[in-house]
């Protein structure tokens, strides 16, 4: 059969944002959502999806850019997805995050609201994260520009060229990874060290991971820069040999002695993730200390932590003020984390209480309690429905307000039944989701009614957004 060639619609004209980062237009009654478009671009797209109402792709052609379009300040825009609204003024960027959040808590909540407050944006638009996740590649992702125009070097399986790189994954595509020369994410040493890595390793005649094989001695370089100026990196290798990974470490430690925590961690499954690996420590201190407000937090290799300091410290602000402390209360932290929210609140607490499913968290979260010196803070592992018992409520006190920070999946659907079962007089919810966020309030709505909203921007230059939402108990139930 032969195969249908790709539908490209020309000179459409481009006329309000839609959720995802992804901007709309319309041809004949049919909508167009569109990926790298700026409300009041004319475009030519090629669409991806072709349904009978409606359509996505990405620009392939600008027409004429709108009066709103900015000019990308990284090289690497339009591959890497790390920074995708590069293209848009900043202003504009929170703009369309907070119409986002108000039309998905109308839509999917169906909700009486009180109005937004207006959105936190962030004082720092580049340079913002404190933490960066690299990855090595035995096969560097080419454009098809490249492709036609470089001087091809030795060929591997499948025809392309058999060049390492050391950066971001291209967006759907797990085998392909950018060589990233210079990213605007982190502050220096970030970039020196990425490209000195990528060069010493090389030197060393070490090989770079191919995921499709797996196989490789380099995998992942993780780098966490604290804004006390503590620095941690973290090499995941794919070999247990010593004599692979030390030379490289010695390297590391001596060409930057800002590094406080230097470890590297043998990784040999087939995916990246960390959690369940045992990381080595090589030199340095075993934590990094990171500061929000007056308040220190140990972070070590396989913590959770919030990636943008500064923003953090606005976001947990404003959870502060939707709480109304007054240091009489009992506050319940649900999905804790490393306890950094509650720690945050506590000055204005009688008794925290915080709760997380991953035990290693909770550990975390107790010795981040011993150093700030918080002695009425405790922290529980375990499933919050299970936890929060009648019993529990007994030992440590019902709470009189409960923070609740979900992943992006939202709360689960018994635990908002134990929401609405504890009563509590105020519920401050944060979420980084606010289309579960707002079905998550529709079935709050049962005993509570919505009395603040904030969203927050803790990521410039994408579609993401936090939203956080102030509850109360009806008086009228």
């Amino acid at each position: 059969m032969r195969k249908r060639s790709k539908q490209v619609l020309e000179d459409l004209e481009v006329v309000a944002y839609a959720a995802g980062g992804k901007s709309i237009a319309k041809l004949d009654g049919k909508v167009i959502f569109i990926e790298g478009a700026v409300p009041g671009d004319r475009v030519d797209v090629l669409l991806s999806k072709n349904k009978k109402d409606w359509a996505e792709g990405k620009v392939v052609r600008l027409r004429k850019p709108s009066v709103d379009r900015a000019t990308p300040f990284c090289k690497h825009f339009g591959l890497c997805g790390g920074c995708k609204w590069q293209m848009l003024p900043y202003e504009k960027q929170v703009q369309f995050k907070q119409e986002e959040v108000e039309q998905q808590l109308r839509r999917i909540g169906k909700l009486e609201l009180p109005a937004l407050q207006s959105i936190a944006g962030s004082q720092q638009t580049r340079e913002y994260r404190n933490k960066l996740e690299f990855t090595f590649s035995s096969r560097k992702y080419f454009t098809a520009d490249e492709l036609r125009t470089m001087e091809m070097p030795e060929e591997g399986p499948r025809g392309l060229p058999a060049l390492p790189a050391l950066g971001f994954h291209v967006p759907g595509a797990f085998d392909k990874v950018i060589d990233i020369e210079e990213c605007y994410l982190q502050s220096e040493p970030s970039n020196r060290i990425r490209t000195a890595v990528r060069e010493k390793s090389l030197a060393l005649g070490l090989s770079f991971y191919d995921i499709r094989e797996h196989r490789g001695d380099l995998r992942n370089l993780i780098i966490r820069l604290c804004t006390t100026g503590e620095l941690m990196v973290n090499l995941v290798v794919g070999t247990p040999e010593y004599s692979v990974i030390e030379p490289l470490m010695h390297f590391l430690r001596e060409s930057f002695p800002e590094i406080t925590s230097l470890y590297y961690t043998v990784n040999i499954k087939f995916n990246d993730s960390i959690y369940d690996l045992s990381p080595v420590l090589f030199s340095g201190k075993p934590y990094a200390i990171e500061q929000l407000d007056r308040w220190r937090f140990n972070v070590g290799p396989k913590s959770f932590f919030q990636t943008n300091s500064r923003q953090a410290e606005v976001l947990y602000s404003i959870t502060k003020d939707f709480a109304e402390l007054d240091g009489t209360q009992v506050v319940y932290d649900l999905y804790c984390g490393t306890g950094s929210i509650g720690i945050f609140l506590s000055d204005l607490c009688r008794k925290v209480i915080g709760v997380e499913t991953i035990a290693e968290a909770i550990e975390d979260a107790k010795e981040n309690a011993v150093l700030n010196g918080i002695s009425h803070a405790e922290f529980f592992a375990g499933d919050v429905s299970r936890v929060c018992t009648a019993a529990f409520f007994q030992q440590h006190g019902r709470p009189d307000v409960i923070i609740c920070d979900p992943p992006r999946a939202g709360m689960h659907e018994d635990l908002v039944q134990q929401l609405l079962q504890m009563e509590a007089p105020v519920v401050v919810y944060v979420s980084c989701n606010p289309a579960t966020q707002a079905r998550d309030l529709q079935l709050l709505s049962e005993k509570y009614r919505v009395t603040a909203i904030r969203p927050v921007d803790m990521f410039p230059h994408t579609h993401h957004i936090e939203n956080v939402v102030q509850l109360k108990l009806r008086k009228d139930r």
